[in-house]
């Protein structure tokens, strides 16, 4: 299995994401791997580790998801792997629940977004986000 962390989704992946079809509430899972340190373009705050520089986001985009309906169900750092095998474990897992994927992605365009991106750019060296569906019987 090949696993690639990214910042930012290629814009065929992002489209061929947002053009699924709609099936309500999801769950997105968010695999995160941190800078050592935060690299903000415009050089500030170079004291903070890229998981503060994060942190400010987190903060900003559980407001954006909380205002979508949506809820961030769990933030918690990877303390451990039991089974299987990655080269670099991620550093933190976070679940965050979406009424619809129009809502993500009016969350995800909103001017609102725009305006804490560059915290998220300035922690994360890569993550992995997953979109789940709730499996009957479980």
């Amino acid at each position: 299995m090949k696993v690639v962390n990214a910042v930012m989704p290629q814009p065929e992946q992002a489209m061929a994401f947002f053009g699924g079809q709609e099936d309500g509430p999801f769950v997105m899972v968010n695999l995160l791997k941190f800078k050592p340190k935060a690299d903000y373009a415009d050089g500030a705050d170079a004291h903070l580790t890229g998981a503060q520089a994060y942190a400010r986001y987190g903060e900003e985009v559980r407001k954006l998801v909380e205002g979508l309906g949506g809820k961030v169900r769990f933030s918690g750092d990877v303390t451990g792997l039991l089974l299987g095998e990655v080269e670099d474990l991620w550093d933190m897992v976070a679940l965050a629940e979406y009424p619809s994927l129009a809502a993500f992605r009016q969350m995800a365009l909103s001017s609102e977004m725009q305006a804490i991106e560059h915290h998220r750019k300035a922690g994360l060296a890569g993550q992995l986000n997953i979109r789940t569906k709730s499996a009957e019987g479980f």
